[in-house]
């Protein structure tokens, strides 16, 4: 049965805890979402190239946990240490994850060929999945279309298991042949990197009769493969690929920030070439063909993950769509806040009011507005901003650059530990430094997580003037912007400006116990408070009185916290929880009955971290940038803000109730992390439904 395989091994990720609470098994939660994004791919409901890419979304997310988590657990199943795991239990979670992997893969097969591409042939596109399936009058575009645009740059290379040794890249797609030479009768094993970047990875094939064809660039490579071993006869050929470790260690308690910089920098050059975690085969492949592979490349058993026939289906994103008659699927446009036209300064507005933005629905433009209005606000003294993630040739940057050329000094704290984007942040750290820019780089022992901005303004005569502080819980990326679902604060109330400024001293290492009177931050006062508002919640409901909390965020995984929320329940609160991720607190349990679990995955990520609070009727609503999970914390710097505008706080309160309301996109999650889908009453998606609500108001 379709999904059904999910609960797979369930059992043994579940571990018993004091007072007989049980949580799920991080990672093992973590597949629960994926196979969730699968589950778009299944669903005929959503348009065709959507589900298309949802596929490859599904696959991306999965090569990216193989090169990160499982390369860590695989790691300690090997003899490394682990404050969470011993070896054995590194070896269980591993075969645990694996089997799951396997079933949601067969999952993703049948999606594929049952249901995709029959879509396809139905809209006029035949997507060849073998040279089989190839119409004749193929055959002669085909064989020109390998010489010309393939065969110049193919470089195949001898497999052997003890004379020649070959490295085998992480993310690059291979195709392994096994030939017979005519001479001698001799077997040999080939191998050959495909050119990504020189030829496209799927080809359009003339058309013909309405009919538009596609083909797989390493299809069109077997159906020629002869014309490369004159000297052979091909037997057979298959695709492979590794997957390596590219968690990047870095030892910054002992570095300085130039050492780290100079560290990091070294490591990212050898991301391609850590231990390898994942083998991913063509599952057509014959059994000694695949051991003799395994023995050349010295593959760990553990390490074997059979694939289909075609592999890195991350790169069904970019499948052409040669069909112009094709639907398509309906875009939201950002858009533009009337209050905040083109002759509306942002700052003149906040300095009356806070403004709440949400991205995609709003345009990310606005926060580029506002950064250019500071560099040519002659009172702006000063900006400092965080940087975490970027887009690259980022507006945010530039308009950074241009301030600090036109006088301003410019502060900002660039986390150089972002995973994947360490390259980018050195890149645009050193070009910022260069133009005068004040860079303070990564903390020791901390990551600075928070999305984050200050502008300090202040009179001719030095006397202060209405600051702005920004709080968002997305990053300053425009790219992301624009399909990352987030929430940002625009204010210039003098006490949200002054704790902002303590962070950026405490960053700047000139302060270090800040008194912060209205922001929550991890390490000073975040936890305790989250406990204090749980707690009064825990005590009004045992008092028989209405107890209420709402939580939306990435992931749910520390564990003292999910204590606070099972005690929360058994005393009665009401607590609903949407996560989109990782959700270790498991539902439908006598300490959790009063907990249900959300999860949404639509057509933009919902990234945003909104928690509310019944309080007695006073309703605490925050909004910001951390995660309930161990490292965001305790190992971050992260920022979350209280909401105090009236309007505005009732504005997050009807998304949080539009998206609990959702049974479009949205599913419950059981207490064997399956994926329920909501379902009942009239379809409200939760993304249209809140767009609507913020053009309706924005026409006011």
């Amino acid at each position: 049965m379709l999904f059904a395989c999910l609960s797979l091994s369930l059992g043994k990720s579940k571990r018993i805890m004091e007072n007989n609470y049980r949580y799920f098994n991080r990672d093992i939660s973590w597949l629960s979402f994926n196979h969730r994004v699968l589950m778009e791919a299944a669903d005929s409901t959503v348009f065709l190239y959507d589900r298309i890419n949802f596929i490859a979304i599904y696959s991306s997310n999965l090569e990216e946990f193989y090169k990160v988590r499982v390369a860590e657990h695989k790691a300690v199943a090997r003899g490394g240490y682990s404050e969470d795991l011993t070896q054995e239990e590194a070896h269980e979670l591993i075969g645990q994850i694996t089997e799951i992997v396997n079933a949601h893969l067969d999952d993703r097969v049948r999606i594929f060929h049952e249901s995709i591409l029959p879509e396809l042939k139905r809209n006029h596109i035949v997507f060849y999945q073998q040279n089989q399936e190839v119409e004749e009058w193929h055959n002669e575009f085909i064989t020109n279309y390998f010489q010309e645009e393939i065969f110049p740059y193919l470089q195949p290379v001898p497999v052997s298991r003890s004379r020649v040794k070959v490295f085998l890249r992480a993310d690059r797609l291979y195709l392994c042949s096994r030939l017979i030479r005519k001479d001698n009768g001799e077997t040999e094993y080939y191998i050959m990197k495909l050119p990504y970047s020189k030829v496209p990875r799927f080809v359009e094939l003339p058309s013909k009769d309405g009919i538009y064809y596609l083909m797989y660039m390493e299809d069109i490579i077997k159906a020629n493969i002869a014309l490369m071993f004159p000297g052979y006869e091909v037997d057979c050929s298959y695709s492979c690929k590794i997957s390596r470790d590219a968690d990047i260690m870095v030892d910054d308690e002992a570095a300085s920030a130039e050492k780290m910089v100079e560290q990091l920098k070294e490591k990212v050059k050898k991301r391609k070439i850590g231990a390898v975690c994942r083998f991913v085969y063509d599952r057509h492949m014959p059994q000694d063909f695949l051991q003799y592979l395994v023995d050349a490349f010295n593959i760990h058993p553990e390490d074997l993950i059979p694939g289909d026939r075609h592999l890195n289906l991350e790169d069904l994103s970019k499948l052409p769509n040669p069909n112009p008659a094709l639907k398509k699927s309906e875009q939201l446009h950002p858009m533009m806040l009337n209050c905040l036209n083109k002759k509306q300064s942002i700052m003149k507005y906040v300095t009356k009011r806070d403004l709440l933005l949400h991205y995609p629905y709003h345009s990310f433009d606005h926060f580029i507005h506002f950064l250019y209005e500071a560099v040519h606000d002659p009172s702006v003294t000063e900006i400092m901003i965080t940087q975490y993630r970027v887009a690259p040739h980022s507006e945010v940057i530039s308009h950074l650059i241009a301030a600090a050329q036109n006088g301003k000094r410019v502060t900002v704290f660039v986390e150089l530990k972002a995973r994947f984007d360490e390259e980018n942040n050195l890149e645009t750290a050193e070009q910022m430094q260069k133009a005068g820019i004040h860079i303070i780089y990564s903390m020791k022992g901390l990551k600075v997580h928070a999305k984050v901005a200050l502008v300090l303004r202040a009179h001719k005569d030095g006397r202060p003037k209405k600051s702005f502080a920004y709080i968002s819980t997305g990053n300053f990326n425009e790219r992301t912007a624009t399909v990352y679902a987030d929430s940002a604060l625009f204010t210039s109330n003098p006490e949200f400006v002054a704790d902002l400024h303590q962070l950026f001293l405490v960053l700047r290492k000139e302060v270090k116990e800040p008194d912060f009177k209205h922001l929550l931050v991890p390490r000073f006062n975040l936890v305790p408070r989250l406990q204090e508002l749980l707690e009064f919640e825990r005590q009004e409901a045992l008092a028989g009185r209405k107890a209420r909390v709402i939580l939306k965020m990435n992931a749910l995984q520390d564990i003292a916290m999910i204590k606070e929320l099972y005690r929360a329940s058994e005393a009665g609160v009401q607590i609903e929880l949407i996560i989109r991720g990782i959700c270790c607190l498991i539902p439908n349990q006598s300490y959790s009955n009063n907990i249900r679990i959300t999860r949404i995955v639509d057509r933009f990520l919902e990234h945003a971290r909104v928690w509310y609070f019944y309080h007695g009727g006073k309703e605490n609503l925050f909004i910001g940038s951390p995660d309930w999970m161990r490292r965001n914390l305790y190992r971050r710097i992260e920022v979350v803000t209280p909401v105090l505008n009236k309007t505005l706080k009732q504005e997050m309160m009807t998304m949080l109730d539009i998206q609990l309301h959702d049974n479009c996109k949205a599913t419950w999650v059981d207490d064997n992390l399956q994926n329920l889908r909501k379902g009942g009453g009239q379809i409200l998606r939760a993304q249209d439904v809140f767009y609507m609500y913020l053009k309706q108001k924005n026409l006011r």
